[in-house]
């Protein structure tokens, strides 16, 4: 499973970058806007930090607005996917796009059936939120049950687009997004520094820190 980073914010970008684990970023306008920057600035930065595929987000509204904007975004660089909302003007635009070469990600998905539709759209990914739909259901799991669920249908009916797990909120998703087979998890910047945490780590480093002393 490859990790992407789920910020808009170029230190937090600048430091996971220099980790050597992150393939992708991915960007939402409640991310821009915590960053301060306009959407094409911040995208200018983060391809010069991150060679791998960077999500950019367009307005939604109708299919023919969408492409065009979607248009704009991929003539800055060639690492650009366009995040699509998963709405039918969106699917359309999803379907557009699709033949113009160029590579969607439809967001806010959470269901099979809306993953379906992406996919036979011909998106290049779709992304469950995990977090979102653990809360309306109210337990730890739908969300690990909806990836894992389009895993088994993406496989079966042979469909190329990859699942980029999202809305992971803690260490539980990412766990779960490993099981589930998600393609990719896109993880805030707080969750990445917690992936590498451990008590046993803490405590072994200690014991060898104390027998390198005798």
């Amino acid at each position: 499973m490859k990790l992407f980073a789920d910020t808009a914010i170029i230190g937090e970008i600048e430091e996971v970058s220099t980790w050597g684990i992150i393939s992708g970023v991915t960007t939402n306008p409640s991310l821009i806007a915590k960053s301060g920057i306009a959407l094409t600035d911040a995208i200018q930065k983060i391809v010069n930090l991150v060679d791998g595929p960077i999500s950019a987000e367009v307005a939604e509204g109708n299919a023919t607005d969408m492409v065009q904007e979607a248009k704009v975004y991929a003539k800055m660089h060639k690492n650009i996917v366009i995040k699509i909302p998963m709405t039918l003007e969106g699917v359309k635009a999803v379907k557009q796009l699709t033949a113009l070469g160029i590579k969607t990600n439809v967001t806010l998905v959470f269901s099979t059936s809306q993953a379906l539709m992406a996919a036979t759209a011909g998106a290049t990914y779709v992304s469950p939120f995990m977090g979102r739909l653990d809360d309306l259901t109210k337990t730890d799991t739908a969300g690990f049950e909806l990836v894992k669920d389009i895993k088994e249908m993406f496989r079966t009916y042979g469909f190329k687009t990859q699942i980029i797990a999202a809305s992971i909120r803690h260490l539980n998703h990412v766990d779960q997004s490993i099981k589930a087979g998600a393609d990719i998890a896109t993880i805030p910047f707080h969750v990445l520094k917690e992936m590498l945490q451990h008590e046993l780590t803490d405590k072994g480093l200690a014991i060898f820190r104390e027998a390198a002393k005798k």
